[in-house]
C-alpha cells in the first residue's frame, strides 16, 4: 500500500491554469501505474490521464492537448499540469496508485473552474 497526498487544486479561470501534484509515501519508481481521475457532481469518477514506470501516458479524450501528466522521481511526486482549463473540467481530482493488485487513492483535491 502506498499512502498518497494531493494539493493544488483550488479555483482557476476559463482559459488558466492549474498544476496539480500527489506526494507519494514510498519510492514512486516501484509504482507500475500512476493516474488521475476526476468526479463531478453527480458524475461518476473518470480517468484524466495516467503515466506508467518508464514514463508513457495516456489521456482521456476530453483533457488530451490541455492537460499532462508528469512523475519527479527524486521527489516521489506526481503532478498534473492542467492548461486552457474549462468550466466543465470542475470536478475532485484524485490520485492513484497501482502496485500490483492493489490500488490506493488520495483524499481528492477540488477544481473549480469559474470566472
Amino acid at each position: 500500500q502506498v499512502q498518497l497526498v494531493e494539493s493544488g487544486g483550488g479555483l482557476g479561470q476559463p482559459g488558466g491554469s492549474l498544476r496539480l501534484s500527489c506526494a507519494t509515501s514510498r519510492s514512486i519508481f516501484s509504482i507500475n501505474t500512476m493516474a488521475w481521475y476526476r468526479q463531478a457532481p453527480g458524475k461518476q469518477r473518470e480517468l484524466v490521464a495516467t503515466i506508467t514506470t518508464g514514463g508513457s501516458t495516456r489521456y482521456a479524450d476530453s483533457v488530451k492537448g490541455r492537460f499532462t501528466i508528469s512523475k519527479d522521481n527524486a521527489k516521489n511526486t506526481l503532478y498534473l499540469q492542467m492548461n486552457s482549463l474549462k468550466p466543465e473540467d470542475t470536478a475532485v481530482y484524485y490520485c492513484k496508485a497501482s502496485l500490483g493488485v492493489f490500488d490506493s487513492w488520495g483524499q481528492g483535491t477540488q477544481v473549480i473552474v469559474s470566472s
